[in-house]
């Protein structure tokens, strides 16, 4: 589709920039000259650059995640929660300076690492892995650290890319997935025990939820995180 309105040329440009010259390529003067505008129309645009880089964050980070809504479903949540992490990190890795602009720079109200929709999509996965008797601990608690562990990884990565050592730490996604993975799945068929039924039990609880009072609910969330423990 043809870039036609200012806004849309002004986040193209700005884009451009962020990913062939970084943060510091961004500057008013040099957005203006790209997308053919009056410096005054980024401001009314976007109020400040601060508004604009937040635009241009935004609107890869919602691309991203239509690409990973898209994505192929497999039968198995944990393949699912694997390609996910993988994903993630690709991701990262083919646009840098966009990822340090998304993860680097909290903004207030605005989504983080373990905040937003992506990490909604997450809580979906493991709620899958949950009910199928995979997760070892509750999905509240596996849901931040796979999360932050991902950006962890990534940031790292990126890191290594710019300095030239990416080669040498080709490995560290998967081993640190590994690892995250290994400490809050089970084996095959919940073989966990008790702890991991109760954790399935409870991420299967929203499905039968009108037949249960608020408290009923809240008690019975207890007692299972209990057992999960």
């Amino acid at each position: 589709m043809a870039v036609t309105t200012p806004r849309e040329r002004i986040l193209a440009a700005a884009a451009r920039l962020l990913a062939n010259g970084g943060r510091e390529a961004v500057s008013t003067r040099a957005v203006s000259a790209a997308a053919g505008v009056q410096a005054q129309t980024i401001y009314r645009q976007f109020g400040d650059m601060a508004g604009l880089f937040a635009a241009v964050a935004d609107e890869a980070w919602a691309a991203y995640l239509t690409q990973k809504r898209a994505g192929a479903k497999h039968a198995d949540p944990v393949a699912d929660l694997v390609a996910g992490w993988d994903l993630h990190v690709e991701f990262g890795l083919a646009n840098p300076a966009l990822y340090r602009l998304i993860y680097g720079d909290s903004r207030p109200g605005q989504p983080s690492a373990i905040s937003g929709e992506g990490h909604d999509l997450l809580t979906a996965i493991l709620r899958r892995v949950a009910a199928a008797g995979r997760l070892r601990v509750p999905v509240e608690t596996a849901t931040p650290m796979v999360y932050a562990a991902s950006v962890g990884a990534t940031l790292a990565l990126i890191a290594a890319q710019g300095d030239g050592t990416l080669e040498r730490h080709a490995a560290l996604s998967h081993h640190l997935r590994d690892a995250v993975l290994a400490a809050v799945l089970t084996g095959p068929a919940g073989d966990d025990g008790p702890g991991s039924r109760a954790v399935a039990l409870k991420a299967a609880l929203p499905a039968v939820a009108d037949r249960f009072s608020h408290a009923e609910r809240v008690l019975l969330g207890e007692w299972l995180d209990r057992i999960a423990g």
